[in-house]
């Protein structure tokens, strides 16, 4: 099979013939129709990420499958499926609770083992793992799920618990910023919007966004203050950087939730974070890691009555080998909405 590819971090990714991978027992192999590109993906490139070498990149994914090992008993060849971007052990406490997105034995396509940016793709324990994608449903759309939306949909609803019409602030306007502002505003929620691309924010302010703010030297907490009446109810900060992640935190109002989703390395040490703001004004901090297979079909349920719409965030779709040679750069992406793989391309 073809696959995209890189032996060292930060080396460069090219576009290999490589084995195509077995079905273990518990396990599948799909065939990729579609398979996102996304930040976390740039992240396992750059070496913020414990990954074996070489590495085969990719975490959002739908498609068919094309082998079943033995023990499986939910599924079968041609099955049309995607994967939540944590794949959980599906027998620890968490698992059975139905949280395998915090699975300590979990594994993720495109980091623990190869991923999906490659003709096919092995999935374990996928009786706990896969989720069947609906014929009215593109794979496309059900790619787009994986990781941001998905991430999103959870951070707002289950972690923020979002109310309507209070406020939230969005920093980062990319693939899982534009999810939130999509997810938020169907929740009833007032959204502003914070990035530095301006057309990123154009996208925004079409899915709903009451507000947007340029992140152009612009004192994002005071601006957000104004917009707002006094700070946001809830912050969400979809990029992963200190400064990123501070501007959420000090726009929030006093008691207010921040919830992170976009990853947070730091170059030494731990990131800063504005802990006194935290302390004084009784913030609460929240983490946001995917979401389980047993809570897809409610989201489905409201993608097939047209009720969400992530389709709307595909902006293009590529092949390999532009996926090899944009990868490295895709920290600095201008595209606004999110990147589909095909590929046959």
């Amino acid at each position: 099979m073809r696959a995209v590819i890189f032996d060292e971090v930060r080396s460069q990714p090219e576009v290999r013939d490589v084995p195509v991978p077995e079905a273990l027992p518990g396990g599948v192999v799909v065939k990729v129709v579609a398979t996102g590109m996304c930040r976390s993906d740039w992240h396992a490139w750059a070496g913020h990420d414990d990954i074996a070498m070489p590495h085969v990149p990719g975490h959002e994914l739908a498609g068919v499958i094309a082998a079943v090992g033995p023990g499986v008993q939910r599924w079968n060849v041609g099955d049309r499926v995607t994967v939540p971007f944590v794949c959980g052990c599906g027998k620890c406490e968490w698992c059975l609770a139905g949280e395998a997105q915090v699975c300590p034995d979990q594994e993720q396509p495109g980091f623990t083992h190869w991923g999906s940016f490659a003709e096919y793709v092995a999935l374990h324990a996928a009786d706990s793992n896969l989720v069947a994608i609906p014929d009215s449903v593109e794979f496309t759309t059900a790619a787009s799920l994986g990781c941001r939306f998905a991430t999103a949909y959870r951070a707002l609803a289950a972690r923020a618990q979002v109310k309507p019409d209070e406020w939230v602030t969005v920093v980062g306007a990319g693939g899982v910023g534009l999810s939130a502002v999509m997810i938020a505003k169907a929740m009833g929620a007032r959204v502003i919007a914070v990035d530095r691309n301006p057309e990123a924010l154009a996208v925004a302010a079409q899915l709903g966004a009451d507000h947007t703010v340029l992140a152009d030297g612009t004192d994002i907490p005071a601006a957000v203050s104004v917009l707002s009446g006094g700070g946001s109810h809830v912050a969400v900060d979809a990029v992963g950087s200190e400064q990123t992640c501070a501007d959420a935190i000090l726009s929030l109002r006093r008691r207010g939730r921040h919830v992170q989703i976009g990853l947070l390395p730091s170059i030494n040490g731990n990131p800063q974070v504005p802990m006194a703001r935290v302390i004084g004004w009784e913030l609460d901090l929240l983490g946001s890691h995917g979401m389980a297979a047993v809570d897809y079909p409610g989201m489905m349920a409201l993608i097939e009555e047209g009720r969400l719409q992530p389709q709307l965030l595909i902006e293009r779709t590529i092949g390999l080998d532009e996926a090899a040679a944009l990868l490295p750069g895709f920290d600095k992406a201008t595209v606004a909405g999110m990147t589909m793989i095909d590929p046959t391309r």
